[in-house]
């Protein structure tokens, strides 16, 4: 588009339709009198020097986020290797959760041996499965931000529309570039935290082993006031049956992913939140180190707190699905712990604690997706496994699992009885029920006690 034409399109429509678009997007437009070829060029030079070792379809610079991440994990305190010691105490502590749960499971263990990492070598192994998980989100976001957001503008005056596919690339590769920033950081906080490899509910590891992290673990284990020993016995138990899930269930990693990605296709962006942040204007800062300073500033903001009904739909079935992994998990641990740890009820609301205080899993859902996880959902789907095993047994409770039919729904979880005997013959034993009844109570008694534990707004 040369000066002449820019100048033509202002005068028709009495405004620099650059500054138009820009003002129509939230973002603040540059001074009266800019060269839009200029403008257009000098962006287009910054964003192919950011580019240079970015994924072209989403902007995401992979080898920067891993680079990042772990400067962030390194900055949060020391991440030894592993030491021998270390190693063998997880390798027996390994075979003998491995026993426990031969009863307590129908599905098969991990052949792989136990791993003790670091925090770096969690970095290093999980990147990869975090490409499938917020490409989707990217793209969602660099789409919102290069075609959604100038649609009713570009209807009004053509000049626009032309504009807007100039500007679509730009906005796609800093949408990458900001949430690059975005993603190494929230890789690295959580990398301090998590205790072993999948604890975060979903399939990250390269393949199914079982791996506990001890500098984390053992900063989770201080302060409890139980054995050291038993509460890196219950880690690993816990940390065996996930992987002996994941094993097992090939449709669970994929399922999830795509609901996320569902759940992504519908995200929406807060213009104004992004207007406060980004000064097009001044195209001279538009930087990497600025953008990534533009994405701090977005920490939180990004996501526009209101949803459409089929977000709120998938986002249902999304936590739905972690609660009743992690609500087996829970189930699992207590049948395979409960007659060898005699703190296994205290190790219990440990983990419950560290969810209801948002977790690893809260802060990186909410960090990369814009989702709030509710552990009250994951207390109930442990009470829902419960009596599903009081009805079906071992294998009858982990056959829910071969078919993603046959998952329950949230009303299901919240209404167990209901869901078992909606499968039964109408003869109905008395003692079962009133089996199941005792169960049910049992945990409304423990749910008072920690309400009292985490007090208001656990949920």
């Amino acid at each position: 588009m040369s000066d002449e034409t820019t100048s033509h399109s202002a005068g028709a429509s009495g405004e620099n339709p650059l500054s138009e678009l820009l003002r129509r997007l939230g973002l603040n437009p540059p001074g009266d009198g800019v060269d839009l070829n200029a403008l257009m060029g000098r962006i287009q030079a910054m964003m192919a020097q950011a580019q240079a070792g970015a994924d072209s379809a989403t902007g995401i610079d992979w080898a920067m986020a891993r680079r990042t991440a772990r400067q962030v994990a390194a900055s949060l305190g020391p991440d030894p290797v592993p030491s021998p010691t270390q190693r063998a105490q997880l390798a027996d502590s390994h075979r003998l959760a491995e026993s426990w749960l031969g009863q307590a499971v129908s599905f098969e263990a991990c052949p792989a041996q136990a791993q003790a990492w670091s925090r770096a070598q969690w970095v290093e192994d999980t990147m990869d499965s975090w490409h499938a998980i917020v490409e989707p989100v990217v793209t969602a976001i660099a789409e919102a931000m290069s075609t959604g957001l100038g649609g009713e503008a570009a209807a009004e005056l053509p000049e626009i529309a032309q504009l807007t596919g100039m500007l679509a690339p730009v906005m796609r590769m800093a949408a990458g570039q900001m949430y690059t920033a975005q993603l190494a950081q929230a890789i690295g906080e959580i990398s301090a935290e998590v205790v072993s490899g999948d604890e975060l509910g979903l399939q990250l590891l390269s393949s199914p082993r079982v791996v506990l992290l001890p500098t984390n673990a053992e900063a989770f284990v201080k302060g409890l006031g139980l054995p050291d020993e038993d509460t890196l016995m219950y880690v690993v138990v816990r940390e065996a049956a996930r992987q002996r899930l994941f094993s097992a269930v090939k449709w669970l990693g994929p399922q999830m992913l795509a609901l996320i990605e569902h759940y992504a296709r519908e995200i929406t962006i807060d213009t104004t939140a992004l207007g406060d942040a980004i000064d097009i204007g001044d195209v001279s800062e538009m930087t990497p180190a600025r953008l990534a300073e533009v994405s701090e500033q977005l920490q939180g903001r990004l996501f526009k707190p209101t949803r459409t009904p089929e977000q709120e739909s998938i986002l249902a079935r999304l936590e739905t699905l972690l609660a009743l992994v992690e609500g087996w998990v829970d189930a699992v641990a207590h049948e395979a712990c409960a007659q060898w740890l005699t703190h296994e009820p205290a190790l219990l609301e440990a983990v419950h604690r560290r969810r209801a205080a948002g977790g690893p899993t809260g802060k990186i859902t909410s960090a990369l997706l814009g989702l709030q996880l509710h552990p009250r959902l994951v207390r109930e789907s442990a009470r829902f496994w419960q009596v599903v095993l009081a009805d079906r047994g071992v294998a009858g409770r982990d056959g829910l699992w071969s078919h993603p039919d046959l998952m329950p729904s949230s009303a299901d979880v919240e209404d167990p009885i209901g869901f078992v005997r909606g499968e039964q013959h109408e003869e109905t034993d008395a003692d079962w029920d009133s089996e199941l009844t005792r169960l049910l109570e049992q945990g409304d008694r423990g749910d008072e006690d920690r309400g009292r534990d985490e007090g208001p707004g656990a949920d």
